[in-house]
């Protein structure tokens, strides 16, 4: 809860412009995949409804063949039957392109953005912890100001190691900020030549899964028709 209530509520002063614009671009790429992957289950939902309704199509063509007496109606219609059949066949190979292609895709560079996300959340929280122990520093320093004004030299020796200790957690604050910063860096400059690359081969196998069928269909069709 505490977590949450830091996502939505602290926002750090961004002093570097890579780290504000990439943010931006994460959430943007996070919504408009979101939203991808919602249309491809709408798309794949309806292609399998198209594939089931296309064999119940088969078998009604293949039983109504049977039973006709026409000679030649009934060749037509078992030839239509026998095209539908095929119909079906590519059509449920093609939901799997759909799934394995970009449904499966789409998951996987979902669930990636979010763990991106999350390491931006990680960073925030590394510069909260530098910036308390910043904050602590300076009420130390001022309360071992106040006592040598007050000449307390017996508490003085405690206070300076106070204010040693807090510098201490201030400059190790710092060093894992930017650790953390330079290794976000790294990988997200990573993920995105990755994701490009990724994304263009399954795109590329996708459309080309796509010409096949239309091509195969066109097939199935031009040897159908000489038939009727």
């Amino acid at each position: 809860m505490g977590d949450t209530v830091n996502k939505i509520t602290f926002r750090m002063d961004e002093s570097d412009p890579w780290f504000e614009e990439k943010q931006n671009q994460i959430e943007s790429l996070d919504q408009q995949l979101k939203k991808l992957y919602t249309s491809v289950e709408a798309l794949i939902h309806h292609r399998r409804e198209l594939t089931q309704t296309t064999g119940a199509f088969a078998k009604s063509a293949a039983m109504l063949g049977n039973c006709e007496e026409h000679t030649s109606l009934s060749c037509a219609l078992s030839q239509l039957a026998e095209t539908e059949e095929k119909m079906e066949q590519l059509y449920s190979k093609q939901v799997d392109n759909d799934f394995f292609y970009l449904a499966e895709l789409l998951k996987d560079y979902i669930a990636l953005i979010g763990a991106v996300k999350e390491a931006f959340h990680q960073r925030v929280k590394v510069f909260q912890m530098w910036q308390h122990s910043q904050q602590m520093l300076t009420k130390k320093r001022e309360a071992k100001a106040k006592l040598e004004l007050a000449l307390k030299t017996d508490k003085i020796s405690q206070a300076n190691d106070e204010v040693i200790e807090w510098e201490s957690k201030v400059s190790r604050g710092q060093e894992e900020f930017e650790s953390v910063s330079k290794t976000i860096r790294l990988e997200v400059e990573r993920f995105e030549l990755l994701r490009i690359r990724d994304f263009k081969t399954n795109i590329i196998k996708y459309m080309e899964s796509l010409l096949e069928s239309q091509q195969q269909l066109i097939k199935y069709w031009e040897a159908f028709l000489p038939e009727a």
